[in-house]
């Protein structure tokens, strides 16, 4: 496929760990641009998942026009080189009559295939894929996380341990090749015909650790227990292998006490934010900014 934007075409992305404040600033800048904004929150794609994936509000959505929210179903087979594809094409498209788009979310992986394309890794082993799975029933995630630590503690360090797939994925590379799959991820970055600006969030720890503990509270308040209860037939699905659904689940299955379960959703994002921020960290192209410094981000935008 051709991909005809031209590098008077800027898009700008809006990064940093869940809850930081990312919705808030990407709308004020896509306001700003008079600009669209693409969702690269992984977990935002399902139609189906809302409160448990913080899905913007209706007001927020209604603000300004959002793309990739809510657009496939977690019955879908769905994943990051699709996306990256569906994202090209969509900017193709737009970029023939809009200067600047912006892209928003914490999915680091999803946001590198936008910006620097998908690696040029095996295909599955079949045969590979179904003794893993086997064992990841028989043992498991905890299987998978510890095999995963000991073949390459790199990519351990900045994956998402709660997303099963990403662990197999990453587990078949190393198999297969005999290389980390860090050391296959990124060699050769992709040639993108619009130009890329990185803004970063991030706050002190503690401050942040707060406003995490505030979410899932609010989270239980506005109906998370119910929505997880409505998708109980569909658990077996990997959109639902994630934080905030699979710990309600447990508490479903009596393995935890509610108060428990919701300890455990704010225990396993503080993780995941930890996680987020290290994967950012690597990339030397993001500005950094606190979530109240609209004003300093405003700067780097173009002029009108």
């Amino acid at each position: 496929m051709i991909y005809l934007c031209t590098l008077n075409k800027k898009l700008f992305v809006i990064s940093g760990p869940t809850a930081i404040g990312k919705t808030a600033l990407a709308i004020d800048v896509a306001q700003k641009l008079k600009a669209e904004i693409i969702s690269a929150d992984s977990r935002q794609f399902y139609k189906e998942l809302k409160i448990g994936v913080a899905t913007p509000s209706k007001e927020e959505l209604s603000s300004v026009k959002h793309h990739f929210i809510g657009h496939i179903s977690i019955t879908d087979y769905y994943n990051v080189s699709r996306y990256e594809q569906d994202v090209l094409t969509f900017l193709d498209r737009y970029f023939k009559t809009n200067d600047n788009a912006v892209l928003v979310g914490g999915s680091g992986l999803y946001i590198d295939a936008v910006c620097k394309g998908i690696d040029d890794l095996p295909d599955p082993d079949n045969n590979l894929r179904q003794k893993l799975n086997e064992k990841f029933e028989a043992e498991g995630i905890e299987y998978f996380q510890q095999l995963l630590e000991d073949l390459d503690p790199d990519y351990y360090d900045i994956v998402d341990l709660n997303n099963p797939t990403r662990l197999l994925r990453a587990l078949e590379v190393i198999i297969q090749t005999g290389e980390t799959y860090s050391s296959l991820r990124n060699n050769k970055p992709a040639q993108r015909n619009f130009e890329i600006i990185k803004i970063g969030l991030n706050r002190p720890r503690e401050e942040l650790v707060d406003i995490i503990e505030k979410r899932v509270d609010r989270m239980i308040e506005t109906g998370l227990v119910e929505e997880v209860n409505s998708l109980k037939r569909f658990r077996g699905f990997n959109a639902l292998k994630t934080v905030g659904y699979q710990e309600i689940f447990n508490y479903f299955d009596g393995i935890y006490t509610l108060e428990e379960a919701i300890e455990n959703i704010k225990t396993n994002t503080r993780r995941y934010a930890k996680r987020q921020i290290t994967w950012l960290k690597r990339d030397n192209e993001i500005q950094w900014f606190l979530p109240e410094e609209q004003e300093k981000v405003f700067k780097i935008l173009p002029e009108f």
